[in-house]
Order: structure tokens, then C-alpha cells, then sequence
């Protein structure tokens, strides 16, 4: 398990439980972590649960526990008291969202297990992370059944889109986050740094040659864009226009493979990919290539999950226990 060091006085200290929904890696274990010894608190996982085993392997792998696999079989009762729940839930189909009809209308998604598991637990607070989509999904109604079902929970609730590259990781990931606190709070969302980590700080300096594209792909790259940066990520779209910048666009589990290209002349390593979501290099890969990519498009970024854990760790604090 993944050693953490403490100030000396550590029982004085105050442990803070939460618990992991749809963990996959852990992003927001590692950025729940951080921010707890920032502000001399133990960080406490009761529960963990992601039914994909390739990342429960690397959960394992990371932080010492195999999480629960589906969510959906899962006992809200048999779950640990925590005093916050992470969700990176899924952006599934809402198909029956729409009549405003509560719980009825969400059962079947998996946001239903999240709202039977605050229901039944109640924890301090939440936060929850969607693709940015989520906020036009149907025409918002499918948000508004969301925010209506976690208001008659109990929880004061507020949710913003927030760029990972705004928060010091030089990719361009818009995320919608969405907090609540079962006391009322004057809490609000982190504001923008606006410093990103340069991209020589991220990519490797020596990078197997089984990461470029043949000299076909990168001779009609080349004939159709040319960067104005020295280092750069080139994304091409599904038009195929293709743009290049000191950043990259957001790496997706499900994207071509030449998606992004480095100076467009080859792919991101995983190291790459998953310090572009703001791991450490002390987080272990443990998986091969396609499922690593796979896992760094699918994670939460670290430093965005952090800074608002940051912010609402001190409404939490009043209420969590020792």
C-alpha cells in the first residue's frame, strides 16, 4: 500500500472518511489524498468500487485495495459511514429523464446508485464529475432532475464546468463538477490559476520508437498544418482539420489512435497521458498500452478533483470526526 507521511503530532489529527464511486484509477483518491495532507487530516477510503477489472488492477495496484465491482449489486446499507462521497459517474443515456417525476425518472442510470447511497448514508458532502455535455444534455433537463434529486436529499447544492488547464495541467479538459453540502455553506468553486505546467515538464526525453507514426501519417500531417510552437500537441478532429498547440486537447479512451500526435510526428507515451491528469510518477501502470490509454482517457484530472476538494474541506471538517 501507498505510504503517506504525516506531521508528528498525527493524533491530533482528524480523519476525514470518504468513499471512491466509479473510481476507475483513482483520480480522486489521489487528489482527495493530497489535499488532505495539505491540511494535516487523514484520509480515510471506506469504500471503493469499479466494476472495469483492468482498473481495478491498477487500483490495487496504486493504493493497496480491490475495489467492489457493480455498483448496481451493491447494498447501499452494507456500505461504510463516510463523511464524503466521489463519484466520476458515467455519462450515460438518460433516456427517460425528462418528466421530473424524482426518483422515477432516473432509476436504471447510474445515477440512481449514487442518490440510494446519499440517501441512505448521508454523508457531509459530495462531489460529482460529468463530461461537460451533461449541462445541454436534453435540453438541461436532464441536469435539472440531478440537482433536483440531490436537493431533495437534503444537500445545498452547486455545480460549474471547470477546465483542467486552467488548474496547472497543460491539457484542455472542460468537466462539469457538481458539490454538495448537507449544511448550508458560502462555498465556491476554485478560481482559475490560469498557470499551466510547460509541456516540457510532461513529455519524456527518450520515447520508444513503437510511439511514432509511420512517414506516411506524419508527411500529410505535416502537408496540411504547420505549428507556430516549438513543442506542441497537434489534435485532429472528425473533420479532419487539424491544430496544434502548448497543450493538449483532452485525451479520450475511445479516440483514435493519432488523435494527438506530439509535434505530430508521434503518439503520447501512458506516462505522458497520465501526468497529463496530473499523477505522479510514483503512480505505477500496471497494464499495457491500450488499456493505460484507455485509463488516462476515462480518469479524473488530479489537480482540478484537488482544488475543490481544497475548497470544501473546511465545510466538511465541522462535522467529520476524529
Amino acid at each position: 500500500m501507498k505510504s503517506c507521511v504525516y506531521p508528528a503530532n498525527i493524533n491530533a489529527m482528524k480523519t476525514v472518511k470518504f468513499i471512491d464511486l466509479f473510481c476507475g484509477i483513482g483520480g480522486f483518491r489521489q487528489a482527495m489524498e493530497e489535499a488532505c495532507r495539505e491540511n494535516e487530516l487523514i484520509p480515510h477510503c471506506v469504500f471503493s468500487s469499479d466494476i472495469d477489472p483492468f482498473c481495478q488492477i491498477s487500483y490495487n495496484a496504486n493504493f493497496g485495495e480491490n475495489p467492489a465491482g457493480d455498483i448496481t449489486k451493491i447494498d447501499e446499507k452494507e456500505i461504510p459511514d463516510h463523511d464524503v462521497l466521489f463519484a466520476g459517474f458515467p455519462c450515460q443515456p438518460f433516456s427517460i429523464i425528462g418528466q421530473m417525476e424524482g426518483f422515477s425518472d432516473i432509476r436504471g442510470t447510474l445515477f440512481f446508485d449514487i442518490a440510494r447511497i446519499l440517501k441512505r448514508k448521508k454523508p457531509q458532502a459530495f462531489v460529482l464529475e460529468n463530461v461537460k455535455q451533461l449541462v445541454g444534455h436534453d435540453k438541461g433537463k436532464t441536469l435539472k432532475v440531478i440537482l433536483t434529486t440531490l436537493k431533495d436529499l437534503g444537500y445545498h447544492v452547486q455545480f460549474s464546468v471547470l477546465n483542467a488547464l486552467d488548474y496547472g495541467l497543460p491539457q484542455k479538459r472542460e468537466r462539469i463538477f457538481i458539490v454538495g453540502t448537507r449544511q448550508a455553506s458560502d462555498f465556491s468553486f476554485p478560481a482559475p490559476t490560469r498557470y499551466f505546467k510547460p509541456l516540457e515538464e510532461i513529455l519524456e526525453k527518450e520515447v520508444d520508437r513503437k510511439h511514432y507514426v509511420s512517414e506516411n501519417i506524419r508527411n500529410k500531417r505535416k502537408k496540411r498544418h504547420a505549428s507556430i510552437y516549438p513543442l506542441s500537441i497537434w489534435h485532429e478532429n472528425k473533420s479532419g482539420n487539424i491544430s496544434s498547440y502548448p497543450y493538449s486537447c483532452a485525451l479520450r479512451a475511445g479516440a483514435s489512435y493519432n488523435y494527438l500526435l506530439v509535434n505530430g510526428e508521434r503518439r503520447l507515451t501512458p506516462r505522458e497521458m497520465f501526468r497529463l491528469q496530473g499523477f505522479p510518477d510514483s503512480h505505477k501502470i500496471v497494464v499495457n498500452d491500450n488499456q493505460a490509454r484507455k485509463q488516462a482517457g476515462n480518469a479524473v484530472p488530479v489537480n482540478l478533483a484537488k482544488a475543490v476538494i481544497l475548497k470544501l474541506l473546511s465545510f466538511v471538517l465541522g462535522s467529520s470526526k476524529s
